[in-house]
């Protein structure tokens, strides 16, 4: 079985999110059961392997050649091939997908985008059309890849070298869909006949992943409860009617989730690493050097505090938490918080900051070693998002004994039961994205922590549970998925 992965970023050659690092540990697994497995991607600046020279690429774009190279190189501590696509024009720059407006200094979408990685996926087929590297099925990964499959239905439909091509289409978080002006679709060169309601056309738009969605062969998203989740006016963004349509070929499978970094262990970024066996005391000189470092309170007794990471905007819920922050505080809990957003929000969590000064804790410049400090000293986690396709900080905070808080959406739901409803339940959980329901949830779960005895026996528990990706037999999902398209 050979397979070609197509993504804008891999791990750990460019990376954003959680994209780069799933592919990256997946096509070393895949590797691992014998398939063999390739990986094509964009030489962006952050890429500085020297790779082997393949040749020269001439893609036409709107009526013009453009030029750009083809190199491989092997991923980092693999002997899997990565192809790089160069176009300095294109992908040498300072971020993989924005720039800096010179006046407000926030970030903007590049203007070229669509012909950035216009050029990509059509430099990807023509990697396979000229058997640069052989493949039986081209795995494309979230709306910068999406114009493959659907090149493979239409410019390229009658082309006896990639008329055996299968594509499986896979996508992460539907709210960014890849939409340019409608007028646009030039740059693509399809043709205008599939610029319509069942194909391209979203409202007047081009939308990519629409395009990928309807004519990619298979399709798959990183959450089996998401997968069902976007079928759906709530989540699914425009797009749950061609979800709904195309049910049959839509699969969730979880991302397994890989615990190098994430290790309690071995973290070199907290000051008193700790395992199942010896956290208690541990982990509270962690919670100490938290609040020193926020400037909170040692708070007598058992105080609870809460742990926030992640963009302050209402899809991470930050609006519902702002809501409840008064009767924490009114609990004697404390709250630190990390991370960025809408002005408006911060700017509240930044009030309340001044108004519980020993009780909250912002800070919106984002620190690696601080991300970690926060999972290894709070006692709860907060992830009320609306919506969750691949998070990443709900099992993190479960290896760390740092109970989860969540909304019960997409992955979150996949992977956390809620302790009052379940025997074997690893946190809390509500089941709408209101404010008075995670108020109960977080009720509910400083009641828990005030049974000392109990709490312990919880974070020993969860600190055991197995999320990597043999636990949850991902490799092989996708292994039967690529069968199953082979197949059909």
């Amino acid at each position: 079985m050979k397979v070609l992965i197509a993504s804008s970023e891999i791990s750990p050659l460019a990376k954003t999110g959680c994209l780069a690092d799933a592919l990256g540990s997946l096509a070393k697994r895949l590797a691992k059961q014998g398939i063999d497995v390739s990986l094509v991607m964009p030489k962006y600046r952050t890429v500085s392997h020297a790779g082997e020279d393949l040749g020269e690429l001439q893609i036409p774009i709107q009526g013009q050649i453009v030029c750009g190279r083809i190199e491989r190189i092997v991923l980092p501590d693999t002997e899997i091939p990565v192809y790089l696509i160069v176009q300095d024009d294109y992908y040498d720059r300072e971020y993989l997908y924005t720039e800096k407006d010179p006046e407000t200094q926030e970030f903007r979408d590049f203007p070229d985008n669509l012909e950035r990685y216009t050029f990509f996926c059509r430099a990807v087929l023509d990697l396979v059309k000229r058997n640069v590297v052989d493949a039986q099925i081209i795995h494309a990964n979230d709306w910068q890849t999406a114009l493959i499959p659907a090149y493979l239905k239409t410019v390229f439909s009658r082309d006896p070298a990639l008329r055996e091509i299968k594509t499986l289409f896979t996508f992460y978080d539907l709210s960014y869909q890849g939409c340019f002006p409608g007028s646009s679709l030039s740059v693509t060169g399809i043709g205008i006949h599939h610029f319509h309601l069942d194909e391209l056309e979203f409202y007047g738009q081009l939308n990519l992943v629409k395009g990928g969605v309807v004519f990619a062969d298979y399709l798959n998203t990183v959450s089996p409860t998401y997968a069902g989740e976007i079928q759906t006016e709530a989540y699914g963004f425009g797009l749950e009617g061609v979800l709904y349509r195309r049910r049959n070929r839509l699969f969730g499978i979880s991302n397994g989730f890989e615990y190098q970094e994430w290790a309690p262990e071995t973290d070199t970024f907290i000051p008193a690493a700790y395992s199942s066996e010896d956290f208690q005391e541990k982990k509270s000189i962690n919670k100490e050097e938290l609040r020193r470092v926020f400037q909170l309170r040692s708070q007598p007794g058992r105080a609870p505090l809460f742990g926030f990471i992640g963009p302050l905007d209402c899809n991470k819920g930050a609006d519902l938490l702002l809501e409840i922050v008064p009767r924490l505080m009114d609990q004697g809990a404390q709250l630190v918080l990390l991370g960025s957003g809408a002005k408006e929000l911060e700017e509240k969590f930044k009030d309340y900051q001044s108004r519980f000064p020993k009780q909250i804790g912002l800070k919106t410049l984002f620190n690696n070693a601080l991300a970690h400090l926060i999972e290894a000293g709070s006692d709860l986690f907060l992830m009320p998002s609306r919506y969750e396709p691949c998070g990443l900080h709900h099992i993190v905070s479960l290896r760390y004994g740092t109970i989860p808080v969540v909304h019960h959406t997409g992955c979150l739901a996949d992977t956390i039961k809620d302790i009052d409803e379940n025997p074997e339940g690893n946190g809390f959980s509500f089941p709408r994205d209101h404010v008075e329901e995670l108020w109960d949830a977080c009720q509910r779960a400083i009641a828990v922590y005030e049974q000392e005895e109990r709490w312990t026996g919880l974070i020993r528990r969860v600190m055991r549970e197995d999320y990597s990706w043999e636990s949850v037999d991902s490799v092989q999902k996708y292994i039967q998925l690529y069968e199953t398209i082979l197949e059909d």
